[in-house]
This record gives C-alpha cells, structure tokens and sequence, in this order.
C-alpha cells in the first residue's frame, strides 16, 4: 500500500478515498438493484382483483392481493380500511402515510449513490491539484536541473486521481437515475391501484341494489 501511493504521489490517499466509495456504491447498487426488481409485478393480480372488489366480491378481491409490492401493501390497506368502514378521511390519509412510508423505505440509500455521484469527482479533482503541486516544487527544487519528464511524470499521476473520481462518480450517477426513475413508476402504480379502488367501490355502490328494488 505504501509502494502504491507513492508512486502516485499526494494522490495516493485520495485514490484510497475513492476506492472505498467505488466499492460502497457498487455494493449499494447490488442491493438496491435487488429491492427493485419486482416492485413494479402483480399488476394483473390487482387489476383482477379491483375487478372482483367493483362486483362485490370483497373477500375474494383480498384474497387476490398479496404483499410482495408497495402497491400490494397500500391496495390492501384500502381494501381492508373501506371493509371497517373507516371514515373516508381517515382512510385518505393513512392511504397516504403509509404510501409515503413505502416510498421512503423504496428511497433508502439513494441518496448515498447521490453523494457519491457528486463528491466523487471534487476528490478527484482535488487529488490533482495536489499532485499538481507536488509536481511543481519538485520542479522548483531540481532547478537547473530540471526537464520535461520531471513535469510530466508528475502530471499525469495527478490526473489519475481525476480518472478515479470519475470512474466512480458515471455507475452512481447512472445507478441513482435509474432507481430514481423506476421509485417514480412504483409511486404511480400506488396511485393508480387506490384510484381504481376507489372507482370500483363507487361503482359497487351505485349497483347495489336498493331497498325498494329488492322489494
């Protein structure tokens, strides 16, 4: 470890820096990549099932639900909060809270593939402005003795710590829009799920029989 950051100069320690957070990011992203897969699935289970729920099907709408999903989860909850009877604005907004409290659960860590995105290539650019340094009082020091191998040698070790950072920063950057993108479509199949409850519930009210009818 020694030989290696000396051989790339004051950029040693930010290289070491950067290889710790290349490896937290990919560590990260294999997780998150794994939380994700099937956040958006069951999306013909919960059609079904608001079908079955808008003929007054309730219990067999439920038993069509599962709880692999967000979208599950909530739609569930509905379900089970129109089923007591809870008051339309209570429901609503634990409807809400606990679609938020998915959707933060879905956001965790994100934001560290954020950070690492943007931090990463100021440590690199940081570690060659070091080296940069480096390189010119070296420069300094061999005075007439000085030539272009001195200098160049020094710089292109500099730079190596700008390459790193950016090595680290694209897959984080790239990582964090995508799971960004794919928690926003999660989000939207929460909405739509309730939504579409909420339409077949009105729509079983309105078809259910009166009194006068059934008379």
């Amino acid at each position: 470890m020694a030989g290696l950051m000396e051989s790339v100069g004051s950029g040693g320690p930010i290289l070491l820096v950067l290889a710790v957070l290349s490896f937290a990011s990919i560590t990260v992203i294999i997780i998150k990549a794994l939380e994700l897969l099937s956040v958006l699935s069951g999306e013909e289970e919960r059609s079904a099932a608001i079908a079955l729920w808008a003929q007054a099907k309730r219990t067999e709408a439920q038993k069509r639900i599962g709880k692999t999903t967000p979208a599950d989860r909530v739609l569930g909850f509905a379900m089970s909060g129109l089923l007591r009877s809870l008051p339309p604005a209570l429901l609503a907004s634990e409807i809400e809270r606990r679609g938020s409290a998915e959707l933060l659960n879905l956001s965790r860590r994100l934001r560290f593939l954020e950070l690492t995105a943007m931090i990463s290539p100021l440590l690199g650019l940081l570690g060659t402005v070091l080296g940069m340094i480096q390189s010119f009082q070296e420069l300094e020091l061999a005075e007439g003795a000085a030539n272009a191998s001195i200098l160049a040698g020094g710089i292109w070790q500099a730079l190596l710590t700008t390459a790193a950072g950016l090595l680290v920063a694209i897959p984080a950057a790239v990582a964090a829009g995508l799971f960004s993108a794919r928690i926003e479509r999660a989000a939207q199949s929460i909405e739509t799920a309730v939504g579409h409850l909420m339409l077949a519930e009105e729509a079983a009210r309105t078809s259910a029989p009166t009194p006068l009818d059934q008379s």
